[in-house]
């Protein structure tokens, strides 16, 4: 009966939200709520909410931080030159600003966490989107899928957990599966490759030439500076040619609703958004701090090292960060208080996200539903497939993966699976490796507090991300599962 309710949960949870009849917040509180009383554990729901709690608020206070942080990072300048190149390469065109995504995600994954490659990767690239008309699902699809992949470096989480977990060594683990790492990571630089074109197709050819006049950062930076906003405006939307390209949506390209707005309509009110987003990019903004530039990069540098070797807890790192960059960058407390102030909407929505997943998670593992469908999944494999569980681990992992914490997966589920592989002589490094293939697709699970910050900053909606994200990520895993069969490392 468990296995089934919690199937039905999580169906119920993902129905409720991609179909829009409910808010994330609300559908993470209120359904498991309802479906701890269904089993009969009322009672409980309280210690299942408050061990939930506990558990995710080192994580809360991680991304509260991190935003307040990487915030004021952005608000000093530090990521203006990164914008500025992005702009260079892509040259408004949106494959170049679809691929310019994903390498942009690979390369800020490399700090191995998830929270912060979104950040950053939001930050530089959503003005671009925005300005471009283009649609954000695109962008934080592609981010999650270039970081659900590089996020099994060894300091990203799940291959240390695979090792803690069977025993083994994390480099034994990671090493041996760099090419087909490697070939799932040029699957999604293709598939961006590819949803940039069709972008491409929607939109027309576009030109910043009669927009920039051999200024190419105008485009980005200018709608805080006078004029040349609107003149950018007007530039773009000239320099459009095709169907529905004057249209404004930000939605998948199929589609006439927008995700950016909550009609597709491109209304007035929604320029003027628009407009407000662009102009924390204004070169001439107040906020910038050219003589501290190189100061701030030298802090961000050393957060990330720090994050990487583990020295301090990453809620501790961040919590300093963003003290120090405060009083450095705003001496005056007058104007600490604004740029706290400037980012509480993002800390408040990520921040009621991640207690809202406690929700959803504490009743999920308290109850025993999670446990319940776990074993229920491992105990259907038929036992002809004994000596090929490396695979069915492989493709267990993109189901569970997406309805479990990393922590059961790997603690709760591998374990039983490496068993039942020794005794058809499949060895644990085999399984360990199996089971980092479906991360591409456990980026975008709503049990991870990562993607709401994704979704939160780019002011997508999750149902939206999910409908569009999850069928190229899960594609995406089994490319890497091929690749590793293949390469004979699984």
């Amino acid at each position: 009966m468990l296995t089934i309710l919690g199937f039905v949960m999580i169906a119920t949870f993902l129905v409720l939200i991609m179909m829009k009849k409910m808010s994330p917040m609300g559908a993470l509180v209120l359904i498991p709520a309802l479906f701890c009383v269904l089993v009969g554990k009322g009672a409980h729901l309280g210690d299942y909410v408050l061990e939930g709690v506990g558990d995710l608020a080192p994580t809360a206070a991680m991304l509260m931080f991190a935003i307040i942080y990487f915030g004021v990072m952005i608000d000093v300048g530090l990521f203006d030159p990164i914008v500025r190149l992005i702009l260079r390469f892509c040259k408004a065109d949106p494959m170049r600003v679809v691929v310019g995504t994903a390498i942009l995600a690979a390369i800020v994954s490399l700090d191995g966490d998830g929270s912060t490659t979104f950040m950053i990767t939001v930050s530089a690239m959503v003005p671009l989107y925005r300005r471009l008309k283009m649609s954000l699902v695109v962008m934080t699809g592609v981010a999650a899928m270039a970081n659900g992949v590089m996020n099994t470096l060894p300091w990203g989480g799940p291959t240390a957990r695979a090792a803690a977990a069977l025993k083994v060594d994390a480099s034994d683990i990671f090493v041996p599966m760099i090419p087909a790492l490697a070939v799932g990571l040029l699957f999604v630089i293709a598939l961006s490759y590819g949803l940039g074109l069709r972008e491409r197709k929607r939109l027309g050819v576009l030109t910043l030439d009669e927009v920039t006049a051999g200024d190419p950062e105008q485009v980005l930076v200018g709608a805080g500076s006078g004029g040349s906003g609107t003149k950018g405006r007007k530039g773009v939307k000239a320099a459009l040619t095709g169907g529905g390209a004057g249209s404004g949506t930000d939605a998948e390209a199929p589609s006439s609703k927008g995700v950016g707005s909550s009609d597709g309509s491109g209304s007035s009110d929604a320029a003027d958004e628009d407009d407000d987003e662009l102009k924390g990019l204004d070169p001439h903004r107040a906020t910038l701090r050219p003589k501290l530039y190189w100061f701030n990069a030298a802090l961000t540098v050393a957060l990330l090292a720090l994050m990487v070797t583990e020295t301090m807890p990453i809620p501790v790192l961040f919590l300093l960060a963003a003290a120090v960059a405060l009083t450095v960058n705003f001496p005056n407390m007058k104007d600490q208080k604004a740029r706290v102030a400037a980012h509480a909407e993002n800390v408040v929505n990520v921040s009621g996200m991640v207690f809202a997943a406690a929700v959803f998670t504490g009743v999920l593992t308290g109850t025993g539903m999670v446990e319940h469908m776990a074993r229920w999944l491992v105990d259907g494999v038929p036992e002809g497939m004994g000596p090929h569980m490396a695979i069915v681990t492989g493709v267990l992992s993109l189901p569970l993966t997406y309805f479990m914490s990393n922590d059961g997966f790997y603690f709760g589920i591998v374990p039983i699976l490496a068993e039942a592989g020794a005794a058809h002589g499949v060895s644990a490094l085999e399984i360990a490796r199996a089971s980092l293939v479906g991360q591409a697709l456990h980026m975008s699970s709503p049990l991870v507090p990562a993607v709401y910050v994704l979704v939160g900053m780019a002011k997508v909606e999750f149902g939206d991300h999910t409908r569009f994200t999850v069928k190229w990520a899960a594609l995406t895993s089994l490319v890497v599962l091929g690749a590793g069969l293949a390469f004979g490392i699984i």
